[in-house]
């Protein structure tokens, strides 16, 4: 990944209130700090926290980090048609847009960028997992991006789900493992096109 620093990963999350935008940043932040990096994790909303905008920013890096805003972001994660246009030009050269292709039909605008189309909306639909669109698109995230080991991903997710929804981490489980299968599973087709982006390790 053609980043500023070799070793600093910045990542922009961009879509609707209430897409689970804020979780999946705080998600990556907390998986960061296992990782040992320094990390900044930074909230935007709309006018309307439910329905209104809302993206958020996180840097990982292992060097002391100057700022948390997100200018050029090395991957940017669009869960709404709105922010992939919004966003789409910022991304840096050699970067990655990973989007929800459920809800985004644009062609993609760019070649100097990858590109990784998962339909995250119908298939947490087709799996019974209603509402975990984010979660199968952080699974695609971390399968391109972030390794982390199965026992690593339990642990953070233990970390950033709240007391009251603690019944939910299997279901969080399992829509990671989705999104880390179906980002696997399309290395070998038009899914996903250029450039790799450098994994965080």
């Amino acid at each position: 990944m053609q980043t500023k620093q070799a070793n600093t990963q910045r990542i922009l999350i961009a879509g609707f209130g209430g897409q689970g935008i804020l979780f999946f940043g705080k998600w990556i932040a907390h998986a960061g700090a296992l990782l040992g990096k320094q990390i900044t994790w930074l909230p935007s909303y709309g006018p309307e926290m439910r329905g209104g905008t809302a993206n958020c920013s996180v840097i990982l890096s292992d060097d002391a980090i100057g700022s948390p805003i997100v200018h050029e972001p090395d991957v940017l994660i669009a869960m709404n048609l709105p922010s992939f246009l919004a966003y789409q030009p910022s991304v840096c050269a050699g970067g990655e847009i990973l989007y929800d292709a459920s809800l985004i039909q644009d062609t993609p605008a760019r070649e100097d960028v990858c590109y990784r189309a998962i339909a995250a909306t119908r298939i947490a639909s087709d799996a019974g997992l209603d509402g975990f669109a984010n979660m199968i698109l952080l699974g695609a995230f971390l399968e391109d991006c972030l390794p982390l080991t199965q026992a690593q991903r339990a642990q953070v997710l233990s970390q950033v789900v709240p007391v009251h929804k603690k019944h939910l981490i299997e279901a969080n489980m399992r829509a990671l493992s989705l999104g880390r299968e179906y980002a696997a599973r399309s290395e070998s087709k038009a899914e996903k096109t250029r450039l790799h982006p450098r994994k965080a390790g």
